[in-house]
């Protein structure tokens, strides 16, 4: 879109354009703004990955978990190199199991504690590597708006400067100024939208994931209470 300015020459409106004509200051905002949603949608895109995989592995080890195979036979068959959270969290309280038997083959007071904690621990880590990025996200959708209003306010308050020294208030002359600062927060509101919908999102699936790894360690650990009870 183009429009005639009080010199008699056209004005380029693109976003391109109206970021040529930006003060520095207000392009330099641009930038982060830009470099932002990128950052933001590169982690968004590797989350999705991310959870896809970590409920396609919950999955298939609840399948194996429940087969009826024994679980000394499927630790050994998963201890040497668990490939998933379910995978680790169980590896870590079968590996405990064996490390609480006593010489003469009694348990050592307090396994059923170690094995929940040893557990706890895995589950942490799974926590910890389903909320990486999370904080960024975060960071993203409640500072990108300011930012972008900063950008704003500093266009416009160069626009009205340009104003003065042109001594001229007509529309041919206000509009691209404010259109150029307004550009600015549009590109903090581009930044800020994806990141806080989908860090509620990725929040809410990883207390949902997380939540189905609490209750498989709660089903284990009575797996193995009964067996401390019956030894």
């Amino acid at each position: 879109m183009e429009t005639i300015a009080s010199t008699g020459q056209p004005l380029d409106f693109t976003l391109m354009g109206l970021f040529l004509r930006s003060s520095l200051t207000v392009q330099i905002v641009m930038i982060i703004l830009v470099l932002a949603s990128v950052w933001s949608w590169a982690i968004i895109i590797q989350k999705f990955i991310t959870f896809a995989n970590a409920r396609r592995e919950a999955s298939k080890f609840d399948r194996a978990f429940w087969s009826g195979e024994p679980l000394d036979d499927l630790f050994d068959r998963l201890g040497a190199t668990p490939r998933g959270a379910s995978e680790r969290v169980f590896v870590a309280g079968m590996a405990e199991w064996r490390k609480s038997h006593a010489t003469e083959g009694a348990m050592i007071p307090g396994a059923q504690s170690r094995i929940d904690r040893s557990m706890n621990v895995a589950i942490g880590r799974a926590e910890n590597r389903l909320t990486r990025g999370l904080p960024i996200l975060a960071s993203i959708g409640s500072t990108a708006p300011f930012i972008g209003l900063f950008g704003t306010v500093w266009g416009i308050k160069t626009a009205f400067e340009q104003i003065a020294i042109a001594q001229d208030t007509s529309l041919a002359v206000v509009a691209p100024g404010i259109a150029e600062a307004l550009l600015a927060t549009a590109l903090g509101l581009l930044a800020a939208i994806p990141a806080v919908i989908f860090y509620n999102k990725f929040t809410s699936d990883t207390d949902r994931i997380t939540s189905g790894y609490d209750a498989f360690a709660d089903e284990f650990s009575m797996i193995l209470s009964r067996q401390l009870g019956e030894d």
